[in-house]
């Protein structure tokens, strides 16, 4: 059974006080959901890795919005000071994938078991690509958010290295006031801040709630 207390940061601060005493900069393949949550994650880990953020999202609707975020998410990216060089890539926006794992959760409040398939949906993928273009890790930027479930992410994640035979970076990115430099980093480049989570079921809670 998994350990529920388990101190993610602490965990990622072991990993990356071992990669300065080894002068290692592994590869590290990062799946983003926006450049706001992206932003305070690439100031951190590219003082330790080469980066390729994975921009892959099939749940974000509407259809302008995957444009939307992708084209900030880029953006940051170009005007953002890294240490190790960060690259791009964008995923495919197949969101009929979304909808049939969706199928019977659509009524699921956000936080919950359609959320956590999301989590796996999105991180299946980037476990796939790490594997296929051999990175040293895979992660995603998702923890950094107080509304999503670090400890669900660690262990889908830790489940998918094993399958694919690539490292999951663990994480809590929230943690050590990231999500708080996260809007500060947001205002200073002047990015697109979404008020929902991305998903057409997100989006009515939204509307509902207004």
């Amino acid at each position: 059974m998994q350990n529920q207390n388990v101190n993610y940061q602490k965990e990622l601060d072991k990993l990356l006080e071992r990669l300065r005493e080894e002068q290692r900069v592994p590869r590290l393949l990062l799946h983003s959901c926006c450049a706001p949550c992206s932003s305070y994650v690439l100031e951190y880990l590219s003082q330790h890795f080469e980066i390729t953020v994975f921009y892959y999202n099939p749940n974000l609707y509407p259809d302008a919005e995957f444009a939307k975020r992708s084209k900030e998410q880029q953006r940051l990216i170009g005007e953002m000071e890294v240490r190790h060089p960060v690259a791009f890539m964008e995923g495919a926006f197949d969101k009929e994938t979304f909808y049939r794992m969706a199928v019977g959760l659509e009524d699921a409040h956000e936080g919950g078991e359609r959320c956590f398939r999301c989590y796996e949906l999105r991180l299946r993928e980037t476990a796939r690509l790490a594997r296929e273009h051999g990175f040293d890790y895979f992660t995603t930027t998702l923890s950094i958010s107080p509304l999503k479930n670090a400890r669900k992410l660690n262990e889908i994640g830790e489940k998918l290295a094993a399958e694919y035979g690539v490292a999951y970076l663990v994480s809590d990115f929230k943690k050590k006031d990231g999500y708080r430099r996260s809007v500060e980093l947001s205002k200073e480049y002047g990015l697109y801040r979404q008020d929902y989570c991305g998903c057409e079921f997100s989006w009515r809670e939204r509307e509902m709630r207004k």
